[in-house]
C-alpha cells in the first residue's frame, strides 16, 4: 500500500513560467561551464607547449655542455701530443740523438755491435 503524496502541484501560468525560467538558467549555466572548460583547455595548452619547448631546449643545452667538455679534453690531449712531437722534432736536429734513435728504433748497428732493446728507451 503506497501512500499518495498529500501535496498537489498546481499547473498554472506562474508555475509554467518558473519551470521555463529554471530550465533557461540551467541551460545558461551549462553553456557558461562549457565555455569556462574550453578556456581552461586553451590555457593548459598555452602552458604545455612552451614548457615542452623549454625542456627540449634544456636537454639540448646539457648535450652541448657535455660536448664542450669532451672537446676541451680532446684539445688538451692534442696539445700534449703536439708538444711531444715538437720536442721530438727539436731533438731530431741533434746528430747524436738521431744516431741513438735510429739504433734503438730501427736496430741499426755498426759492425761488431749487439743491440738490446728496452721498451722505454724510445720516445713516443
Amino acid at each position: 500500500m503506497s501512500k499518495k503524496p498529500s501535496v498537489v502541484q498546481l499547473n498554472n501560468d506562474f508555475i509554467q513560467n518558473e519551470n521555463q525560467r529554471r530550465r533557461y538558467e540551467e541551460e545558461e549555466l551549462s553553456k557558461r561551464h562549457r565555455f569556462i572548460g574550453i578556456i581552461m583547455v586553451i590555457i593548459v595548452l598555452l602552458f604545455v607547449l612552451p614548457t615542452y619547448n623549454l625542456i627540449s631546449s634544456y636537454v639540448d643545452l646539457q648535450e652541448k655542455k657535455a660536448t664542450i667538455v669532451q672537446l676541451k679534453d680532446d684539445v688538451e690531449d692534442l696539445t700534449k701530443q703536439m708538444n711531444e712531437k715538437q720536442d721530438l722534432a727539436k731533438q731530431l736536429k741533434n746528430e747524436d740523438f738521431i744516431l741513438k734513435y735510429a739504433r734503438a728504433k730501427y736496430y741499426y748497428i755498426r759492425d761488431g755491435e749487439v743491440v738490446y732493446s728496452t721498451p722505454d728507451l724510445l720516445p713516443k
